[in-house]
């Protein structure tokens, strides 16, 4: 479902399911205390990016965490990975063609109670309404809150900073795409400053899944 919301250029892999996937001795020790589920969601998302690099012929190698847990990526990649129950995915794509990319995927289902006013502004739960009435099956709280997720992810390794939900307003549109227009000065990416981030949706197979992948210009 990934693939679909990316450019040619991007390699995906995805899994659905956790099954355990070997991880080198220096990502074991990061999850040596974890919960099982914890465990296995950690080697099983990093076995996809192995996978992802192996097809643009860069020797898999451990996927360690950086600043604020962000992968860091060989020399030459960007990246993104998500995971949640019973699936994950990794995106990877030479740094040459692609300046950033996010990728976030979530169980198909509404936001638990209490949690749209913390990561939504008022003008973004007004339109959430709107997009409820052409698309009733699609649980827009859930979409809203995975693309703030996809525009983290593609905003920290430009910045190196925090985003905060209220920093970003989302547009979603039913045609699965959707604009993230930056309330905060943007990153400079090409010699121009980003005011705000493009990127698309889809739901499927009980999740929602959306992508923004920034070019260089």
């Amino acid at each position: 479902m990934i693939e679909e919301l990316l450019p040619d250029a991007v390699v995906t892999v995805e899994a659905y399911g956790h099954e355990d996937a070997p991880l080198y001795p220096e990502e074991a020790v990061l999850v040596a205390r974890a919960v099982a589920k914890r465990r296995r969601e950690f080697a099983a998302v990093r076995s996809c990016a192995r996978r992802a690099m192996e097809k643009l012929g860069v020797p898999p190698q451990p996927i360690l965490p950086g600043e604020r847990g962000a992968p860091r990526w060989p020399a030459g990649l960007a990246g993104s990975m998500t995971h949640c129950d019973g699936y994950c995915a990794a995106a990877l794509v030479r740094a040459g063609d692609l300046a950033s990319l996010g990728i976030d995927a979530e169980i198909h289902g509404p936001l638990p109670e209490g949690v749209l006013p913390s990561v939504a502004l008022p003008a973004e739960a007004d339109r959430l309404r709107g997009l409820a009435a052409e698309l009733p099956d699609i649980h827009g709280d859930r979409l809203l809150f995975s693309a703030k997720e996809s525009v983290y992810k593609a905003w920290f390794p430009l910045t190196g900073k925090w985003l905060d939900f209220m920093e970003a307003d989302i547009e979603l549109t039913s045609d699965g795409t959707f604009r993230a227009t930056l309330l905060v000065p943007g990153p400079w990416v090409g010699g121009r400053r980003i005011s705000h981030f493009d990127g698309r949706w889809a739901a499927g197979r009980g999740l929602i899944a959306t992508a923004i992948a920034l070019p260089h210009d």
